[in-house]
Order: C-alpha cells, then structure tokens, then sequence
C-alpha cells in the first residue's frame, strides 16, 4: 500500500489496530451487499489476471469486501486515494508527488516493462476524466524515462465501474469520448462492468468514507490528518463489516457466480481463482 503522502487508513483485513475504536458503533446494514458482490465478481473477471489498483475512494467498499473475499489466494489489492483534474491543471509538483505515491505502489515505468502481472486500475465512470488524468500522467512519465511503450501497454489496464441504464444505440459512452487514449491500449484493456444505479450512485456520491478527500492541490502539503468522528467511526465500521462478510461463504460464492459467463472463464487464471472462490 502506498504510505505517508497519502490519507491514513486502517488496515481493515488486519484490524487489531482499531482498539476500541468501534466499541459502541453498531453493525450497519448494507443494502447493497448483493449488488456489489456481483459487480466486484466482474470486474475480477475483466481485470485480466491483474493486480487491482482502486483510483480514488469511490471504491472503498469493493476493495474492503474483495480484501476479505481473496485472503488466502495470490490475488492483491491496492488504493491509489488521490482526486484529480485535468491532466493539464497539475503542477509539475503535483506530478512529482503523484509519480512518489504511485512508486510506493511499486507502479513505475521500469516496474511496468518488466512485471509479469498487469496493473487493473478500477474506479466508478461517469466521464472518464479520472482515468484520463492517470493514464496522462502515466504516459508522460513513460515518456520521460525512455521505457518500451510497446510493452507497457500491454501491462496496464482500466475497469470502469458505469452506472447501470437502458441501452440505447443513441447512447455515447465514456469511452467514445475518451478515444485517443483508449484506443492506444488493446481493447480488452480498457472495459467496464456496470452497477446498479441505487449503489453506483451511493458509492460516488453520498457514502461516508473513512479517509478524507484528498484533491491535487494538497498532494504537496500531505494528507489531511484522519478524522475519529461519529460519522467516520460509522463509516468505519461499515468497511470492518464489509470485509467480514467478504470472508463469509455466501459471500465469495455470490462473487464466484457473477464470474460464471464471463469470457475470461476460459482462462487457466480465473478459473483457479473461481475455484479458490467457491
């Protein structure tokens, strides 16, 4: 995980560190748990064999239902807590705090060339800004450090979580907008996996998260310090609960089911992971 230029936050799939933290919070209920379960089966499925990186804190609770889910398979996890704008608002000292946190995640150009695995960026989509903002940052450092783009491109990948609609043939997606970037990675490398709109729009907009937000202009000064209000110590104990039921049977077997379909399945990977899963 990455570490201090980041927004502190507890390591949730290890929780001896919370104390008494959450003594008198009660076990939220969480409505969406079946929904969410399906939609982090898939984007397991389309991550090709990746390590999954989740951009920003949309994602939280996939990322703590997946930390229990996988413990005990080769399967990691990683959060890359950062906000950006557009790729030409950073400052080059925002860059250079980003390319800092981006190497405590072990993700450097060099790293990139020579990893087996490929790096799966996950994170919800409404225009795609995000993901054009690191895939830029990215590139230019490539760029600068003279790295194989040819093999690179082969060992990153983006999953965008959509909120789920009516299909139209009217309809324009993110990706259509966003096509001078994506089309220089391979199709299969730049996918999406929707979501209930009740959840994706909960996730995006309206959770209490346990970090706090942390946009491009506070890269450079550090994180905010971490709050222990009642509204974080919920939040908090929503994530533990999370992370608990991601290790449950019923859980990982609901994951496992929203595999079965997927092309992937052909895949000697995911089908030791479907197995792992139940």
């Amino acid at each position: 995980m990455a570490g201090m230029n980041v927004p502190f936050r507890w390591d949730l799939v290890t929780p001896d560190q919370l104390g008494s933290l959450l003594d008198d919070v009660a076990i939220p209920e969480v409505r969406y748990l079946a929904d969410l379960a399906e939609c982090a089966g898939k984007v397991l499925a389309r991550g090709g064999n990746g390590d999954l990186v989740f951009v920003g804190r949309s994602l939280d609770s996939m990322f703590d239902l997946l930390g229990g889910a996988l413990e005990g398979t080769d399967h990691t996890l990683a959060r890359l807590p950062l906000s950006f704008l557009h790729p030409d608002d950073h400052t080059r000292p925002e860059v250079l705090r980003a390319r800092e946190i981006l190497t405590e995640l072990g993700i450097t150009p060099a790293s990139l060339a020579r990893r087996t695995r490929p790096v799966t960026f996950v994170d919800v989509v409404s225009s795609g800004r995000t993901f054009l903002s690191l895939f830029t940052l990215l590139d230019d450092w490539i760029a600068e450090e003279r790295e194989p783009w040819p093999v690179i491109r082969l060992k990153i990948r983006f999953v965008g979580v959509t909120r789920r609609t009516e299909t139209s043939p009217n309809t324009r997606r993110w990706k259509e907008e966003h096509a001078e970037w994506t089309r220089r990675l391979p199709a299969a490398s730049v996918v999406n996996v929707s979501l209930h709109t009740f959840a994706w729009s909960y996730f995006g907009d309206h959770q209490q998260k346990v970090t706090r937000h942390f946009p491009s202009h506070r890269w450079v000064d550090g994180p905010p310090e971490t709050r222990r209000d009642d509204r974080t110590r919920k939040a908090l104990a929503e994530a533990v609960h999370l992370v608990e039921l991601g290790r449950t049977k019923e859980v990982r077997r609901r994951i496992a089911r929203a595999i079965d379909g997927e092309p992937a399945l052909a895949e000697p990977w995911l089908r030791a992971l479907r197995s792992q899963l139940g």
